[in-house]
């Protein structure tokens, strides 16, 4: 069998359409079972009622259905704990990934790889602003972190089972499936696409989100973040040292350092970056906090089948 998985966020006006594309694709690919993992992220629209009438419309359509809004990685997290396949692929709910990759990505199933991603040769539909601040999300976290993932970035996989087993035992909450999976170290391969343009409606992925995407990616693949307060610190202190030996140098030779200008520009710009030192600790307090917590990363009102 072959599951895959659709996070899903108040698309109720594309469902149909994207269950009318994938539904002949799959129909034509006789060895494999499939599956249809739709995972309502808390749809305040008729989401809840469209995936209903799918399923049944065809029973392979199944629903996890979340109480809240818990963000497209907790959907896809929960796709893949409770999906059944042998190997689980994700793509988006929006027809932006078209139904045409699934033969692509079985095609590269175990040949030798475990993960095959699908990278983006060209984005349709998206600004400048938009590509630029993606293409340098992932060169920062190729560069900062330990984890290795496509430069202009994937948002549709293909995982075997071994694969999944192996995700379902981390448990972190504030972190990037992608950089997860892409950290476990199975082999991998890729193929390329075109992402198409938005078929209807907005996205839901918000600046908010991308900069919190940002900062839980960095902080749970990297130590630069904490190792370069304490540079940042020696270089404040071997500077400060420096200026007092100036200031003491010049005393005894005539010319003492006047004025308070120098001396609130050497507070503000110290306590400027203590400031960004705590706030540093606060983002990795705050998620060790809600880690020790223990609250689940989502919370399941009702599935269908």
């Amino acid at each position: 069998m072959i599951s895959i998985i659709f996070p899903t966020f108040n698309e109720a006006e594309n469902l149909k359409e994207l269950h009318s594309q994938i539904a002949p694709v799959i129909d034509n690919i006789k060895e494999h079972e499939f599956e249809l993992v739709f995972v309502d992220d808390g749809s305040t629209d008729k989401t809840p009622e469209v995936l209903r009438q799918l399923h049944e419309k065809d029973n392979r359509v199944k629903t996890i259905r979340f109480t809240r809004n818990c963000g497209s990685h907790a959907a896809l997290a929960a796709g893949l704990i409770h999906c059944k396949g042998d190997c689980a692929i994700n793509m988006a709910a929006d027809l932006q990934d078209p139904p045409e990759l699934i033969i692509k990505l079985l095609e590269k199933w175990n040949k030798p790889a475990k993960i095959i991603w699908g990278i983006r040769a060209k984005r349709e539909g998206e600004t400048m602003q938009k590509k630029f601040f993606a293409g340098f999300y992932y060169s920062l976290m190729n560069r900062l972190t330990d984890v290795t993932a496509p430069p202009s970035g994937a948002d549709v996989f293909l995982i075997d089972r071994c694969v999944i087993s192996a995700y379902k035992e981390m448990n972190e909450k504030h972190t990037s499936v992608f950089m997860v999976l892409a950290w476990l170290g199975f082999s991998q391969d890729s193929i390329t696409y075109v992402k198409k343009k938005r078929h209807r409606g907005l996205s839901k992925w918000t600046l908010e989100k991308r900069i919190k995407l940002a900062f839980d990616s960095l902080l749970s693949f990297s130590a630069v973040t904490i190792r370069s307060m304490s540079i940042i610190g020696i270089v404040t202190a071997f500077l400060g040292f420096l200026y007092a030996s100036i200031v003491v140098w010049a005393y005894f030779h005539g010319n003492p350092v006047e004025g308070w200008s120098s001396l609130i520009v050497a507070i503000l710009i110290i306590g400027g970056i203590q400031m960004i030192m705590l706030g540093v600790l606060g983002e990795y307090l705050w998620r060790t906090f809600d880690e020790s917590r223990k609250r689940p990363r989502f919370i399941i009102e009702y599935t269908i089948n």
